[in-house]
C-alpha cells in the first residue's frame, strides 16, 4: 500500500479529446467508451470530454432536432450502461430538453448510472458565439431533477460529486464559457468543497487564444486552491466559420501537471495524479479560504455520494516532481529565481543598515558557499548604498580544522572584492579556553568532541560580535535555512547568532546556484568569478576537527545529504506532510538519476540516485532533529528575510512552534508506514 498513489493522496485524472463524429451520438459514444477504457487500464478515476461532445458542437439549428435530442437521450444511457465496469467517473457533454427548454449540459457518469447532470451557467452570444439562439442559461438551476428516458436524476448547477473511499475527491463541473466570466461557477463550489474542477470546451481557437485558456485555467486552479482539467473540442467540428485545436490541460493550485500538444490528431489524452492531500492541506492554511467559504452558504449544495474503489497497485506517479523543490529545473526560471533571491536579501540588509545608523559590516569568511554568497550580498549592498567596500570587514579565523583551500579561497575573495579583511587566528584563544577548562585536548589527547568544535565556533562569533563594536558595524549571519532546520549551528554565542542573517531563507541547494548566478550577473568582476567557482568544488564542511586520514570533516557524511534534507524541509514546512508520505515522493523522485531533469548547471558527479532504505535513514535523522533537538535554537534566532515561497523558519514567521516540543509522532509515522526495503 505503500506505493499506492491512491493510498497517498493522489487520485488519477485524464483530460480527453476526440474526433467528434457530427450527429451520430452512437460513434461518439463508442469512441467515448474507447478511450474511458484506455484511461482507466492507466488507473484514472475521472475521464473528462468536451462540450457536446456525444453529437458535436457545431451542429448549429440540428441541436434543435428532434431526431438527434432523441438519439441522444438513448445513447447516454447505453453509454452508462456500458461503462458500467469501469473504475473512472465519466463526464460527457450533450444537449438536453428539460422543461421545454434546451441545455448544453454535462452528464456524469459512474457505475453504470447517470449520477448528475450540470447545465452550462453563462451562454456566449457574442461575436462568432451565437449559444443563445439553441439554449438557455441554467445559473439559476438549484435542487432539480431531469428525466432520462425514465431515469430521473439530478439536475442543476447545485452539484458536488463526492467519492466516498477516495479522502478529498470532490468534483465539480462548469461548461466552457462559465470559465470565462467575472465569478465562475468553479469559485463557489470551491468554497463548498470542490477540489476537482472539470470545464469541457469547445472554444474555437484564433491566434493567441490558447494562451489565454492556460492563463485563465492557471488562476482559477491558483484561487480555488484546486485542480482544473480542461478539455475542448477538435478534429472532427465543422470548420465552415471557425477552427478547433483540441486544447487539453491539467492544473493544480497555480502549477500546470500535464498538457497535450497543439492541434493533435486523433483521441487525444492527457493525464496526471491530482494531489488531494496538498490541496487540503494548502486550503487548511489559507485562513482566508475558509473566511470565504463562511460568507458561502454551502449548504445549499447537493453532494452526490458514490464509491471509486480505486486500484492499489504500484503505479508509479505521473506529475512533474522536482529532486530539489525549492530550485526550478528550467534555466530562465531559475534565472529569474536567483536574481529574486538576491536581490531581496540584498534590498532587506540595506534597509537594515539605513535604520541602524552602523558604519560597517562585519562577517566571518570561511572559504565555504554560505559565508561567501553573503559576503556577496553585502558588497552588494554597500555598493548600493554607496558605501565603499572597505566598510565591509571580512575576517578568515583559522582553527585546528582549517583547510589552506578554504583559506586561500577566502582570503583570494575578498582580496579581489576589495573589501577590508584580516585573519584572526583562533586557535591561541582556543588552547588558553581549553586549558583553562581542563579539556583533555589541552593535555595533549586527540578529544576532538562537541566541546572541542563549539570552543572555536563560539570564540568566531564572540571575536566578530566584539569587532562590530569596535568598528561601528553589525554581524552579518551566514547560516541558511536547511542548518537551521537541522540545528546544525552552535547556539548562542556561535553561528547561530548574528545582527542581521541575510541567508536564514536560503536552502543549502540553492546557494551553490545563487553563487553560479552572481558569477553570470556582471555585478563582480572575472577575477571574482574564478574565486567563486573554486569555492562552489569545495566540499561542505564546518572544519572544526583536524584533517585526519579521511581527509576534512565531512558535514553530509555526519548528518546525511542536504538534497534531501531540502526534499524533507519543504514539504514538511510548506505543506505538513507526513513523514511517511514525504518518503513515497522522495523515491519518486530519487530512485532513478538518469530520469527527469537536473538543475542548470548541476555537476554530473553529484547527479545520484537513492533507494528507500536511504531515504528513510536520512529522513530519520531530519525528523528527529528537526522536531525534537532544534526548535530552541530557531526560537531564538536572528532578524532575516524570508526570500521562498516555501516558508522559512522565524518563530516570527512561517514557522512557531514549542521549543520543549518532541517527534514521537513523526517518528512512530516513519516507522510504521514506511518499508524498510
Amino acid at each position: 500500500m505503500f506505493r499506492s498513489l491512491y493510498h497517498q493522496g493522489f487520485a488519477r485524472v485524464a483530460a480527453c479529446t476526440l474526433p467528434v463524429a457530427l450527429a451520430n451520438p452512437a460513434i461518439n459514444a463508442q469512441r467515448i467508451l474507447e478511450s474511458a477504457s484506455a484511461s482507466a487500464a492507466d488507473g484514472t478515476v475521472l475521464c473528462v470530454f468536451p462540450e457536446l461532445g456525444l453529437c458535436g458542437y457545431t451542429l448549429e439549428d440540428l441541436l434543435q432536432q428532434e431526431a438527434l435530442l432523441a438519439e441522444t437521450r438513448k445513447v447516454l444511457l447505453s453509454l452508462a450502461q456500458a461503462s458500467a465496469a469501469l473504475c473512472p467517473v465519466l463526464v460527457v457533454g450533450a444537449p438536453l430538453l428539460w422543461k421545454n427548454a434546451l441545455y448544453n449540459c454535462a452528464v456524469v457518469i459512474h457505475s453504470g448510472k447517470i449520477l448528475g447532470v450540470v447545465p452550462k451557467s453563462y451562454i456566449p452570444n457574442y461575436r462568432e458565439f451565437y449559444e443563445a439562439r439553441h439554449f438557455r442559461p441554467g445559473a439559476d438551476i438549484r435542487g432539480q431533477t431531469i428525466e432520462i428516458d425514465g431515469h430521473t436524476v439530478p439536475f442543476g448547477v447545485d452539484l458536488l460529486f463526492e467519492a466516498e473511499d477516495v479522502p478529498s475527491f470532490c468534483l465539480s463541473v462548469e461548461i466552457c464559457e462559465d470559465m470565462w466570466v467575472p465569478i465562475p461557477p468553479s469559485a463557489h463550489a470551491a468554497l463548498a468543497g470542490a477540489t476537482i474542477i472539470a470545464n469541457l470546451s469547445a472554444s474555437d481557437i484564433t491566434v493567441g487564444k490558447a494562451e489565454t485558456r492556460n492563463m485563465l485555467c492557471q488562476s482559477l486552479s491558483a484561487r480555488n486552491i484546486a485542480a482544473y482539467l480542461y478539455t475542448a473540442a477538435g478534429e472532427g467540428e465543422s470548420t465552415t466559420d471557425l477552427a478547433w485545436d483540441g486544447q487539453t490541460a491539467i492544473f493544480e493550485n497555480g502549477s500546470l501537471l500535464a498538457a497535450s500538444e497543439r492541434f493533435p490528431s486523433g483521441t487525444t489524452t492527457v493525464i496526471a495524479d491530482v494531489d488531494l492531500t496538498l490541496l487540503r492541506q494548502e486550503r487548511l492554511r489559507m485562513g482566508s479560504f475558509a473566511d470565504a467559504a463562511h460568507q458561502e452558504n454551502t449548504e445549499i449544495w447537493r453532494r452526490i455520494r458514490f464509491t471509486l474503489v480505486p486500484p492499489s497497485a504500484n503505479l508509479g506517479l505521473k506529475r512533474p516532481l522536482s529532486r530539489f523543490p525549492f530550485v526550478p529545473a528550467a534555466p530562465e526560471r531559475l534565472a529569474q529565481d536567483c536574481f529574486e533571491a538576491f536581490t531581496i536579501q540584498v534590498s532587506a540588509l540595506k534597509q537594515r543598515l539605513k535604520t541602524s545608523g552602523v558604519k560597517t559590516m562585519v562577517i566571518g569568511i570561511s572559504g565555504g558557499l554560505d559565508s561567501t554568497h553573503a559576503l556577496l550580498v553585502a558588497v552588494r549592498a554597500a555598493d548600493e548604498l554607496g558605501w565603499p567596500r572597505s566598510a565591509v570587514r571580512g575576517y578568515t579565523m583559522p582553527g585546528f580544522g582549517t583547510t589552506d583551500k578554504t583559506l586561500t579561497s577566502a582570503n583570494a575573495l575578498m582580496a579581489q572584492l576589495n573589501i577590508t579583511h584580516e585573519t584572526l587566528d583562533i586557535r591561541p584563544a582556543a588552547e588558553l579556553m581549553l586549558l583553562t577548562m581542563r579539556h583533555p585536548y589541552a593535555d595533549g589527547q586527540p578529544v576532538h568532541d562537541i566541546t572541542f568544535e563549539n570552543v572555536q565556533a563560539g570564540l568566531r562569533t564572540d571575536f566578530l560580535f566584539r569587532l562590530a563594536n569596535q568598528h561601528h558595524g553589525i554581524v552579518i549571519g551566514t547560516g541558511d535555512l536547511s542548518e537551521l532546520a537541522l540545528g546544525w549551528c552552535t547556539y548562542g554565542v556561535g553561528d547561530q547568532m548574528a545582527h542581521y542573517n541575510v541567508n536564514a531563507g536560503l536552502p543549502k541547494t540553492l546557494i551553490q546556484h545563487l553563487i553560479r548566478w552572481c558569477i553570470a550577473s556582471g555585478h563582480f568582476a572575472t577575477a571574482v568569478g574564478k574565486v567563486l567557482t573554486d569555492v562552489l568544488a569545495t566540499e561542505i564542511s564546518p572544519e572544526l576537527i583536524p584533517v585526519g586520514e579521511n581527509g576534512p570533516q565531512s558535514t553530509e557524511s555526519i548528518i546525511g545529504p542536504y538534497a534531501l534534507h531540502d526534499f524533507a524541509l519543504f514539504y514538511i514546512l510548506r505543506y505538513g506532510f507526513s513523514p511517511s508520505r514525504v518518503a513515497f515522493l522522495a523515491e519518486q523522485a530519487w530512485q532513478d538519476a538518469s530520469t527527469g531533469q537536473w538543475p542548470p548547471g548541476f555537476p554530473a558527479s553529484e547527479q545520484k540516485s537513492y533507494d528507500l532504505p536511504t531515504i528513510r535513514h536520512w529522513l530519520e535523522i531530519f525528523v528527529r532533529r528537526f522536531f525534537a533537538t532544534s526548535q530552541f535554537k530557531r526560537s531564538a534566532m536572528p532578524n532575516g528575510p524570508k526570500v521562498m515561497p516555501g516558508g522559512n523558519l522565524s518563530p516570527r514567521g512561517d514557522w512557531r512552534a514549542p521549543s520543549d516540543g518532541n517527534a514521537r509522532l513523526w517518528l512512530d509515522d516513519l516507522k510504521q508506514n514506511v518499508p524498510e526495503a
